[in-house]
């Protein structure tokens, strides 16, 4: 509205100059003065209709990006409401384990209200309950755990017996670790055929200097924090059989731990995928636990540090892979407006390059432990799974050039659309450590369609 208040005086005070300009006009006192002013007025006003269409495409985007925060919170609510269920359900589980006990306590309860005076009703009643809460808890059954998935051939197995009962003793896991092969080099040439193009640097560096417009960067911020219902969790905390049912579970499931810690301890993989099939393994087993940290805790010989480093590894590797094969099956929509398709390809160059960074940072330090622990770790180096990704920003740039290229070659002639595509280019080639033979060709075509329009 005030936009629209602000354009609406603009178009008073012009009409207003202009019957008086009109007015002077017809008694011949028209001067140069006066058109001079005439045009000043007319360049202002265009420069507000500019300004007013910006910030209407800077309004949509903003609309976009509250619509983006509110199913995220959602999809975090339902996560949430989820969680709290499955942890009720637990509760649940470990309170049915014996109805037939609870409903005799009952009757005995009924029977001995019915004699006893009024008083010593409500004290009996309630002492009688407790007891059949924990009799009910402490009749929970020991788990036995499920054999884990095993390497396709690993000699780091731990000893099991064969089918005549014999005892089989595994091979001895070596004293120290495997010396980590050499550093690979910065390039990629093992992965892809990939070379350094000088061409796209000069064209890159020649532009930047005649634009010295910077570029407007969103930062978006974090995922907001969801405040959680704090009265269901304080319920439960304070609830004696949630207590009560973590002392069952340290006391029956020794046995059950026992044995999920020798199959820790004894976890070694050669492929990072067999690491995420022993995690998803072991979580399920876990989950069977009341409270896995509460429990846990009591048990001082779970190897807390080498199963916070498998579900690291896991979780890393999952996350890296996902984003890795999301831009390598990236494609553009020719019906999506340019300025938003284009702004979602940087958006993915974004992740991809903030994840590859963020990874490289670690990779040290997490590389050294993984070993401590025979985890793979490979799939870290340039040569692995983090290689792959900063090639796969290579069709990235095939995209973004080749719709800057059609843009252009249908007659589009927008500010800095050129620009735009070889400083994209250059950063993908810098990223990437050069380009291969297709990404070249989408960069000679859009050079091409470039000194083409310079030449008009």
């Amino acid at each position: 509205m005030e936009k629209d208040t602000t354009i609406q005086m603009l178009i008073n005070f012009i009409t207003h100059i202009i019957a008086i300009l009109l007015r002077r006009g017809e008694e011949g006192k028209m001067s140069l003065e006066h058109e001079s002013e005439i045009t000043s007025i007319k360049k202002n006003l265009e420069v507000q209709m500019a300004r007013n269409e910006s910030l209407e495409k800077e309004n949509k985007d903003l609309r976009q990006e509250v619509a983006r925060l509110k199913s995220q919170i959602i999809s975090l609510k339902a996560h949430n409401i989820e969680r709290k269920s499955i942890l009720w359900k637990k509760i649940q589980k470990s309170m049915d384990g014996n109805n037939s006990d609870g409903l005799q306590h009952k009757a005995a309860v009924q029977v001995m209200s019915e004699k006893s005076p009024t008083n010593e009703n409500v004290h009996t009643t309630n002492s009688d309950l407790q007891e059949a809460e924990a009799a009910r808890i402490k009749d929970r059954s020991a788990k036995v755990p499920t054999p884990p998935p095993r390497p396709a051939s690993n000699p780091l197995l731990p000893s099991h017996k064969n089918e005549k009962g014999m005892k089989v003793q595994p091979l001895p896991l070596p004293t120290t670790a495997p010396p980590p092969p050499p550093t690979p080099p910065k390039s990629l040439v093992g992965l892809k055929a990939v070379r350094r193009v000088p061409e796209v640097i000069e064209l890159y560096r020649s532009l930047t200097r005649k634009d010295a417009n910077k570029d407007n960067k969103i930062n978006t911020n974090g995922t907001p924090a969801v405040a959680f219902t704090r009265n269901m969790i304080e319920e439960i905390e304070n609830r004696s059989t949630f207590l009560s049912a973590i002392k069952s579970d340290v006391q029956r499931q020794g046995e059950f731990i026992s044995l999920l810690i020798k199959e820790v301890e004894s976890a070694s993989y050669s492929d990072i995928s067999e690491v995420e099939s022993f995690v998803k393994w072991l979580d399920g087993e876990l989950s069977s636990l009341v409270d896995e940290r509460s429990v846990l805790k009591h048990f001082p010989h779970w190897p807390e540090q080498k199963a916070d480093a498998l579900r690291e590894a896991s979780c890393n590797y999952r996350d890296l892979k996902n984003l890795e094969s999301e831009v390598s099956s990236f494609e553009d929509n020719p019906k999506e407006p340019l300025a938003q398709a284009l702004k979602r390809m940087q958006a993915l160059q974004d992740r991809l390059e903030r994840s590859v960074n963020s990874a490289e940072r670690t990779r040290e330090s997490a590389s050294k432990r993984y070993r401590n622990f025979h985890i793979p770790w490979e799939w870290m180096l340039d040569t692995g799974l983090i290689g792959q990704m900063k090639l796969s920003s290579l069709r990235l740039a095939r995209e973004f050039m080749k719709r800057i290229t059609k843009e252009l070659d249908e007659g589009l002639r927008e500010d800095n659309l050129l620009v735009q595509g070889v400083r994209f280019a250059f950063r993908v080639h810098q990223f990437a450590g050069g380009f291969d033979t297709e990404t070249i060709q989408a960069f000679q075509e859009l050079k091409k369609i470039g000194s083409a329009c310079d030449m008009l």
